[in-house]
Order: structure tokens, then C-alpha cells, then sequence
């Protein structure tokens, strides 16, 4: 723990002759450990988890407690300090302050190309997972007033509000904002709103909106920066588009939208834009959410071509605002020819990158990976012992919140609360907010094969149709059920994925089953809930192998 108040900084280039800063042939030696030790997990981890070698229920993760040198008394401002206001990096600060550490968050938004800046708390809170669950919402709200008719309900016509909904959604927000910042004034923790970057390996240079710059020191840093969306290098490609960054804020309705791009997040907001009763066109390169199942990729992808997205295959080469205030957009199609469309807003959603450029990590000492920025770690420690990384930051983890807040946590047990319990990245649940919903946990079915060899797997599926769904004529066999198991290992679950709505809540649940290791066997002995769309995870009993149709109907 500190030794001293606030405020007895280090001097900048004292790294060398301070004996808690690491020299340069220990940092070298642990980005040696780090590339190799990776190596060895992942491997590890294909052999133990998808060949037979595992137990009835899921292995624990491996405990590695490596020494970073900073577990004694120091000279240094903080224990620890925090780079990132995220859902991350505040899961961490909070449970190291729980446990008694000196903690301090640094966290600033640089605004986005179209000037969008936001409070405390990350992408997820202010342009991520809450406003796009909340939009996702309203689009299926709409979508249930018009089922309520068929039901009895004497529904007049009804319009939307953008205005209105994003008012509810960014009120929402601003009070997440407010609860986070009074949580660490509550907890001690010290927040600056301000901008950091290293200037040696315990040290960082912060700047507040002011320009105003102060030296902070610190035992140990988490890196916990997250990621901005990334933007086409053509003309216009910045100038005239937006991005998720801006969407949920916007004054006034997207009107006719193009979504570049055919990542989970542009499906997400074409999906929604569209069930708020505006056009909605996604540009794509080449498939729909690259990394998933490419089935149940094309299963989104026909509900909303049905549902009126229309999908468009090619690259934006140019974005020209026009004087109107609209944009013509220049595509590229598959076979090099070029047209040109109108649309009241572009949004880009082809990637990511992560925040770790400007932030001086060459002078921490700390090693990414020269083609994503990333960082990679081993247990969540960089090569620099005493700077760790979480989040979506980190190289080769998934780039969820859930998983950051709890990286964030157990890295903070271990370090201040003399907790052993690894990070799990194996098997974590997620969901795609489309209109069409679609959970999955573990492989998809071309990984399983990759990895275990066409013969060695089995699928189980399903489609089906919503009880909900009959009395509106929705939907005629458009959801899906799937279970890839591994025959070499008593057909443990190796890929779960369902498309229907509630799918994220569905999803959730079968996680825990998933973690305990369970087997065809035990889905088949769980005696359903009825009528329920998860039940169908219960009676499935139709194998790709066996060539049956996997179409239903009836009860």
C-alpha cells in the first residue's frame, strides 16, 4: 500500500535508478514469457477442451500468480491507477478499493470526428450495449403493437419519436454517469477526468479538458482504454459519416440509413432504424458477422431482407455531402462496376481499434501487437509486470463488457485480496441484438470442424416457431436451434446458438450448463418448460448427419 499522501510524484526518466522500475533486460525477458506462455494455453486448451481430455465438468482455470515486485511498501502516489473509465476498468478500481487499495481513475473522451463526447462509464453505457438494447426495444415494441390486432387489441395507427426515445435513452445514461461518479467518490477513489499517457513505467502525464497537466505515479496500471470505431480511408469517409458513437444522440431521426458494413454492431442499428420505420440498407463486403456461425449469420440475414434491410454487396469507395444536406455514397460492387445511392445518413461499422497509440506505451515499456495495437498478456500481465491490460484492449479475448468486469474484478482479488481465481475466457455467452435475436456460446460449427475434423462432431438442430408467433402468421420455421457436440467426448456441447426472440435470456441460462462441462445427454434428461421457445434445446433429436429435414410444425 502507498507509503505517502497524493502529490509526490516521480520525476520523468528516473526508471533506471528507481529499484521498483523494471529494466530493460526484465521487461524483454517477459515479453519472451508472455508470447510463449499464450502459446502454450491455447494449445493447452484446444487438447483439454474439444479431444476428449476433459472431465465430467468444465476445468478450472489454471492459477498463475506471477510476482510483479509490487506487493510492499513504495514511495509511489497510488497502489494502482486505472487507464479507462470503462465498465473494465471501474470493475477493477472498485474491487481494489474494496480491498483496501490506494486507487485512482483515469478516464476523457476524445470527441468523435463528428464532435459526439460522452460521461463516465465506457462505450457500453453511453454508445454501446444500453442505448442499442434500449433502440432494439423500441423497434420490437413497434413490432407488438402491430401483433396486439391480431390479438383483440384495437389499436389505432401509431407513429414514432425519435426525439422522445432518445431523450428517455440519453436521460438514462446521464443518470448511469452520475451513479458511477458518486460511487468512487463513496468508494475513495480518486477520479480524473483527464487524459493519461506514460512518460515511464510508473509514471503518467494527465490532461484535463483545460489543458492543465499534472504527474501522477503509480505502484501497479491497468490498461483499460477499450476501443473507437474505425473509419473507410476514402474521401468523405470520416467528414460525412457517423458512427455508433453518434447514433444514439442524434437531434433528429436517421432517416434513410446506410450501414457500412455487415459487423454485429452496423446489423444491430440497420435493425433497429429499420423497425423504427426508416429505410435501412447494409453495405457488405463480403459475409454477415464475420467469426460467428455462418448458418446462423444467414439466418439473421434473411429475417431482415424479409423484414425489409435491404443488403447490398460491395465497399463505399466515396461519401459526397450534397446541398441538401444529404450524401451520395459511390459503391464498389463484387465485380468492380460502381453506382451511386442517396442516403440522409452513412454510418461506418467495419471494425474497431484499439485506443493504445497515443497513450505512450513505448515509453512504459509495454509490447503490442504491431498489426492490431493490442496487448498481449498472461493473466492479464503485459510484459511489464506491474502493468496489467483488460478488456477489449487485450489481444485474442472477446470484446464484450461482461468479460472486462470480470477481468477487471478477479484481477483486482488477486492483486489486493489474495484471491487465486484466473479469468476464464472459455465458453462465454453472448448475443446479437438483431431483430431477429441470435445467442451463442463456444464454437461455431466451421470452428468445431476445423478443430475437431467433420467426423468427430454432430449437430442437433431444429427450426421452429414461436407459440407468440401463430396468431400474427409470423415466421414460418424463420428460428433456429443448433447444438454442435463432440462425439469424442461422450458428445459434450462444444457450440451452442439459437435464433428467436428473448435469445440473449435463453442464452444466459444454458451458460452456466455450458461452464459445468454438459453433455447431449444431460439436455435430453432436462424435462422442458412448455410451451417456451428454450424448451426446443430439450427434444432435439434430428442430426445433420442423419440428412432429415429440420423443419417443424405444430405444437
Amino acid at each position: 500500500m502507498s507509503s505517502t499522501e497524493e502529490g509526490s510524484g516521480l520525476q520523468q526518466g528516473g526508471c533506471l535508478a528507481d529499484p521498483h522500475h523494471p529494466p530493460p533486460t526484465r521487461i524483454l525477458a517477459r515479453a519472451v514469457q508472455v508470447r510463449s506462455t499464450r502459446r502454450l494455453a491455447m494449445l493447452s486448451n484446444l487438447i483439454s477442451g474439444w479431444t476428449g481430455g476433459s472431465t465430467s465438468r468444465a476445468a478450472e482455470p489454471t492459477s498463475h500468480a506471477v510476482d510483479d515486485g509490487m506487493s510492499g511498501p513504495h514511495s509511489y502516489d497510488y497502489d494502482l491507477l486505472v487507464i479507462g473509465g470503462g465498465s473494465g476498468g471501474l470493475a477493477c478500481a472498485k474491487n481494489a478499493a474494496n480491498s483496501g487499495a490506494k486507487v485512482a481513475v483515469c478516464d476523457y473522451v476524445q470527441p468523435s470526428p463528428a464532435g459526439t463526447k460522452w460521461g463516465l462509464g465506457g462505450t457500453c453505457v453511453n454508445v454501446g450495449c444500453i442505448p442499442k438494447k434500449l433502440m432494439h426495444q423500441a423497434s420490437l415494441l413497434g413490432e407488438g403493437i402491430s401483433d396486439a390486432r391480431h390479438y383483440g387489441w384495437d389499436v389505432p395507427e401509431v407513429t414514432h419519436s425519435w426525439e422522445r426515445m432518445v431523450e428517455g435513452v440519453q436521460n438514462h445514461v446521464k443518470s448511469t454517469n452520475f451513479g458511477y461518479r458518486s460511487e468512487l467518490m463513496t468508494l475513495g477513489i480518486k477520479y480524473f477526468n483527464a487524459y493519461a499517457v506514460f512518460t515511464d513505467p510508473h509514471t503518467v502525464e494527465v490532461t484535463d479538458k483545460k489543458g492543465k497537466v499534472t504527474t501522477v505515479s503509480a505502484a501497479r496500471f491497468v490498461i483499460a482504454v477499450g476501443g473507437r470505431p474505425r473509419y473507410p480511408d476514402i474521401p468523405g469517409g470520416k467528414e460525412h459519416t457517423i458512427s455508433s458513437d453518434d447514433l444514439f444522440s442524434l437531434s433528429a431521426p436517421p432517416g434513410k440509413t446506410l450501414c457500412v458494413g455487415a459487423s454485429y454492431i452496423s446489423l444491430e442499428c440497420a435493425g433497429f432504424v429499420r423497425g423504427l420505420g426508416m429505410e435501412a440498407d447494409v453495405l457488405m463486403r463480403s459475409i454477415p458477422l464475420r467469426g460467428f456461425d455462418q448458418q446462423m449469420a444467414n439466418q439473421v440475414k434473411t429475417y431482415m431482407e424479409e423484414h425489409g434491410t435491404n443488403f447490398i454487396a460491395g465497399v463505399p469507395k466515396a461519401v459526397e455531402l450534397l446541398a441538401d444536406g444529404k450524401k451520395k455514397v459511390t459503391i464498389e460492387g463484387p465485380g468492380g462496376s460502381t453506382e451511386e445511392a442517396i442516403y440522409d445518413t452513412v454510418l461506418v461499422a467495419i471494425g474497431r481499434d484499439a485506443e493504445t497509440t497515443k497513450i505512450g506505451l513505448d515509453k512504459a515499456g509495454v509490447a503490442t501487437n504491431p498489426k492490431s495495437g493490442k496487448i498481449e498478456v498472461v493473466a492479464e500481465q503485459t510484459n511489464v509486470p506491474h502493468i496489467y491490460a483488460i478488456g477489449d484492449v487485450v489481444e485474442g479475448k472477446p470484446e464484450l463488457t461482461p468479460v472486462a468486469i470480470q477481468a477487471g474484478k478477479l484481477l483486482a482479488q488477486r492483486l489486493y485480496a489474495g484471491s487465486r481465481k484466473q479469468m476464464d475466457y472459455t465458453n462465454v455467452a453472448t448475443t446479437v441484438f438483431t431483430p431477429l435475436e441470435y445467442g451463442v456460446i463456444g464454437l461455431s460449427e466451421e470452428k468445431a470442424i476445423e478443430i475437431l475434423g467433420e467426423t468427430n462432431i454432430e449437430v442437433y438442430h431444429s427450426f421452429f416457431k414461436p407459440l407468440e408467433w401463430t396468431i400474427p402468421h409470423r415466421g414460418d420455421n424463420a428460428c433456429y436451434a443448433k447444438l454442435v457436440v463432440n462425439k469424442l467426448d461422450g458428445e459434450r456441447i462444444i457450440g451452442f446458438h439459437v435464433c428467436g426472440p428473448n435469445a440473449g435470456e435463453i442464452t444466459q441460462g444454458f451458460a452456466v450448463a455450458m461452464k459445468m462441462g454438459a453433455t447431449k445427454e444431460h439436455f435430453d434428461d432436462t424435462v422442458g418448460i412448455h410451451p417456451t421457445t428454450a424448451e426446443e434445446f430439450t427434444i432435439l433429436k434430428i442430426t445433420k448427419s442423419s440428412g432429415e429435414s429440420a423443419e417443424k410444425a405444430g405444437c
